[in-house]
């Protein structure tokens, strides 16, 4: 059936090319014959020395194994001695013989990562057998233990050793068996051994040794970039290059993608076709091209997709070419130099990033106010449907504002373009710092429906860990997957990036991936330290609720453990985080002089099932300039339908005053679809026609393997994302307007820094005044030098936000035995339920004694009271300095006829107030420990809040600011 052939790679010259073993059966009369044509060579084709061959075949239909193996870190742990592997099947009858593991280091402390090919399939596997030679000078060594994935089955087991293979050592074994360890069993992805044929043309300088991708793509998927010559290996001319590749299961594929990435003469190729077979099942794809991939031939592009043909494919798809205008705005160094890059998503797959450099109508590229032309051919992807774009961040000037960009089929009218708005700068320095932008048609909100992963990494905190190269990640989920995006610019600004034991976060925005599976992470080893101990990931998506944790803890170093660069993980936790929904809020500054601002500008939204926190708006681009219009995107808590916004800002800065005219706040809801009979009649026959082609691909599918008919998969189609949210549900952008048309300033109107606001041309809270009156005991030194804040809660409307007491009806507040009287504007909250009084313990004699607070609705004539009696004082009672009160009927604090002094005597009702108000309010105690490292304690002041089902406690407005400050802007 098979014969396994191999040689010890001795000698002077000792790779070797082989056609053919034929044997004879004498006694049978029977002859065999086994082609091989490969070199069995450790530096020719894939290095291998040892073969199994099949009779009447090239070779065996193969089953890889990848084996990593872990020389310990201990004294002498490494060997110069030749290392071999038994791998035993389940039930331990079968095994794959002796296999020498060449080409491996084994010093100290290092990886050795092997990938062995069989004919037999035997994962999961019994036990494992290693042992050496026992030759050379040092022969012993120290075995930590030995992993074994099988991409065929998904199945990676451990067979842990810790133990010395050395005949002066421990029990002298040179060989020692090993048995896994279930519990660290993992299921990976599973993949399929292919063999692919490339043919190159016989034509004059058709050859090439540039480095050449692929990408194929299935009713299931697509893969990754495949390269097939990684040492530069020359596709020479008239000669046919054999692959060994594993696939995971993409279904029948339809089409092929190849490309290279040189553009300088003669590094072009003329590639004739490629032939895929799955080595098990023998299903074969063809794909015919014929044509040249040169930048200085045919249409001078680097890219060809081919269609799928052969007796496996249903149907041929066609091609198409797509006409893409790329305008640039005109705003202020809009253009830019650096090397601008394209992918169109449709109904059917992707284009694929695409470079764009030949450009039909300008020399210069991306110039202010210009709309550069291109072509993109690609197998037909019906209806383009999403388009994402990004650059290098290389050059001088590498900032861009992207205007739009324009797609039709090429010789369809120009008013069949399909336009995708951007208007956002791609610039680490402005806007978000993203250099890369996912636009949806002009009838959508790309900003809104696209999803946020915050990716948290960790560098290890190991002695070199850090690196300067360029760190690079892509996420796979059960939907779609990311592209491989460079982190160029982080979200907490550290100075440098990806330094020993930090943590850097970045913010990837793309379509929704769905539940994150897998990751790949690596670096391009540039820099003068490229070497990198990755601690772990961490990617939290609020929109989902889930955060995800992938634990690495190893070096990504050509020259450290197993010398690898990028490695996949696995999340080895997934917990429920809150769910987020996403915001966008657009602010038109006003017209007027000095309407600009300088300081920081907050908000918080108001809904009917809650309120958000208070989000501030930053941006890296300057923001609320005079007559300027600046949109934000937000993460925050869904509070449902919105009834009024609170709008601020902190008052510091050169310029702190500023006029907003308006604001707007969109957000995303799924509610029934509102769709005109016409747009309801297209839709059913876009619909049914999508259905026909699905049932028709489905029952060819059935007839073909006899089997349950499968749901097609692939890129989901608009209306496939539509079902999930229900029959007759579609996602909406839910909008609000907000006039405000009035100053934030001291000494202008108000002198008020924040204002409330309700939805224009709705229902809601209508204005109003509450006339605040504070009461500071009459006992010794009860007054205060603090700043004091107030908020105040109802019972419809939510609170006012904590307001500063500032302006008093006298010269100098708070003072003992004084009444203060204050004015609050803000919307009504109906009847009042608590306030939260506090101070920020500033000043020479910041301890207070606060006696009560009566607030008047102006409005509806009404007076809460709101009883304390207590130190608001570090050195005094509970050393709080905040107090929640709640309102009490005014025979409790208002003398009656016959009493002198409110509230005095042990016949006062304020007696048995004190456990009536207990019962109502909850206590809680807060333990902090401070970690026992050097340099650990704090002289800062610390703050925390705590979140509630219905509520929370409120960080001051004061500290969240003072943590903002902290930061880079």
């Amino acid at each position: 059936m098979k014969i396994n052939v191999g040689h010890n790679n001795k000698g002077g010259s000792a790779g070797w090319f082989l056609s053919k073993i034929v044997i004879e059966d004498i006694g049978n009369k029977r002859k065999y014959d086994f082609p091989l044509n490969r070199w069995l060579a450790l530096d020719e084709d894939d290095g291998k020395i040892q073969r199994d061959i099949l009779v009447g075949g090239a070779e065996t239909t193969a089953i890889s194994y990848v084996v990593t193996v872990f020389t310990g870190d201990v004294r002498g742990a490494g060997t110069k001695s030749k290392i071999y592997l038994v791998m035993y099947g389940a039930r331990g009858n079968k095994n794959s013989g002796k296999i020498f593991l060449e080409g491996g280091v084994f010093d100290r402390g290092r990886t050795d990562i092997f990938h062995i090919e069989l004919a037999v399939l035997l994962s999961p596997l019994s036990r494992v057998s290693i042992g050496h030679g026992n030759v050379g000078v040092n022969r012993g060594w120290y075995c930590e233990k030995v992993v074994i994935l099988c991409p065929f089955t998904g199945i990676q087991q451990t067979f842990p050793c810790s133990n010395w293979l050395d005949e002066k050592k421990v029990d002298g074994l040179i060989e020692r068996q090993l048995y896994e360890m279930v519990s660290l069993r993992k299921k990976r992805l599973k993949k399929f051994p292919w063999s692919l044929w490339v043919w190159t043309t016989d034509l004059k300088k058709a050859g090439t040794n540039s480095p050449i991708s692929i990408q194929i793509y299935g009713q299931k998927g697509r893969t990754d970039e495949i390269l097939l010559n990684p040492n530069n290996k020359w596709f020479k001319p008239g000669i046919i290059e054999k692959f060994r590749i594993e696939l995971p299961d993409l279904g029948r594929f339809y089409k092929i993608r190849v490309w290279h990435d040189r553009r300088s003469p003669g590094s072009g190729w003329h590639l004739e076709r490629m032939t895929l077979m799955n080595t098990l099942t023998k299903d074969k794809y063809n794909f015919n091209c014929n044509r040249w991939l040169d930048a200085n031939e045919d249409d001078n592009e680097i890219v060809r997709e081919m269609t799928a043909e052969g007796p496996t494919v249903r149907r041929i798809m066609g091609m198409a070419r797509y006409r893409v205008t790329v305008c640039t705005g005109e705003l202020e160094g809009a253009g830019t130099d650096a090397n601008v890059y394209l992918c169109l998503y449709g109904d059917v797959g992707d284009t694929g990033e695409r470079l764009l450099y030949n450009c039909r109508n300008n020399t210069d590229l991306f110039e202010k106010g210009a709309a550069d032309e291109f072509t993109i051919e690609s197998v037909t992807m019906r209806k383009v449907r999403r388009v994402r774009i990004r650059h290098d961040g290389k050059g001088s000037g590498s900032g861009w504002f992207l205007e739009r960009v324009l797609v039709r089929e090429e010789g369809q009218p120009e008013s069949d373009n399909v336009e995708f708005p951007c208007l956002r700068w791609l610039d680490k320095d402005k806007d978000d710092g993203q250099l890369v932008r996912e636009l949806l048609p002009s009838d959508s909100n790309a900003t809104l429906k696209n999803f946020r992963y915050h990716i948290s990494l960790k560098t290890g905190d190991v002695s070199g860990a850090s690196t300067d190269s360029r760190v690079y990640i892509k996420l796979y989920g059960d939907k779609s997957d990311t592209i491989k995006q460079v982190l160029l610019v982080s979200d907490n600004n550290l100075q440098d990036y990806f330094e020993r034991a930090r943590v850097d976060e970045f913010t990837l925005e793309t379509l929704n991936i769905g539940t994150i599976s897998r990751l790949v992470i690596g670096h391009d080893s540039t820099g003068m330290h490229a070497s990198w101990f990755l601690g772990s990931v961490q990617i939290r998506v609020p929109r989902q609720g889930k955060q995800y944790t992938f634990p690495a803890n190893r070096w990504l170093d050509k020259n450290q453990a197993d010398g690898r660069l990028e490695v996949e993980l696995y999340p080895s936790e997934v917990v429920e985080i809150q769910k987020l929904v996403h915001y966008e809020v657009e602010i038109w500054t006003g017209d007027v002089g000095g309407a600009g601002t300088t300081a920081r500008v907050y908000v918080q939204i108001y809904g009917k099932d809650g309120k958000t926190e208070v989000l501030f708006l930053s941006s890296r681009s300057k923001v609320f300039d005079r007559a300027s219009k600046d949109t934000f995107q937000l993460e925050a808590e869904d509070v449902g339908e919105v009834f009024k916004i609170r709008l601020g800002h902190t008052g510091e800065g050169f310029g702190p005053s500023w006029f907003v005219d308006t604001l707007w706040l969109r957000r995303l809801v799924v509610r029934e679809a509102d769709l005109t009979p016409e747009e309801e009649a297209q839709k059913k026959k876009e619909k049914d026609k999508l259905r026909q082609l699905l049932k028709k691909e489905q029952l060819k599918a059935k007839l073909q393997r006899k089997k349950k008919k499968k749901k097609k998969g692939g890129v989901p189609t608009e209306e496939e994302e539509e079902e999930e949210f229900g029959p007759g549900m579609q996602e909406v952008i839910e909008e609000y307007k907000f006039e405000a048309h009035r100053w934030l300033a001291r000494g202008k109107e108000d002198n008020e820094l924040v204002v409330e606001l309700v939805p224009a041309g709705q229902p809601g809270p209508e204005s109003n005044t509450y006339e605040v009156q504070v009461i500071t005991g009459n006992v010794p030194k009860a007054g205060t030098d603090a700043n004091v804040y107030l908020t105040i809660y109802g019972e419809e409307y939510g609170d006012t936000g904590e307001r500063p007491l500032k302006k008093s009806d006298k010269s100098n507040k708070f003072e003992q035995g004084q009444t203060d009287t204050f004015t609050i504007y803000a919307l009504d909250l109906g009847a009042l339920t608590k306030i939260r009084i506090r101070h920020d313990n500033s000043g020479s004699r910041p301890g207070w004694f606060l006696d009560r607070i009566d607030i008047t609705d102006v409005n509806n004539e009404i007076t809460y009271y709101f009883p304390c009696q207590r130190w608001l004082a570090v050195e005094e009672d509970d050393g709080q300095l905040s107090r929640e009160l709640l309102p009490v009927d005014e025979s409790y604090v208002l003398p009656s006829e016959d009493e002198e002094g409110g509230g005095g005597g042990d016949s006062s009702p304020l007696n048995s107030l004190a456990l009536e108000q207990k019962d109502k309010s909850t206590t809680f105690s807060v333990t902090v420990k401070t970690g026992d490292k050097k340099n650990a304690g704090t002289d800062a002041n610390v703050f925390i809040t705590l979140f509630g089902t219905q509520d929370n406690t409120e960080s001051p407005l004061s500290s969240l600011l003072s943590s903002l400050l902290c930061l880079p802007p």
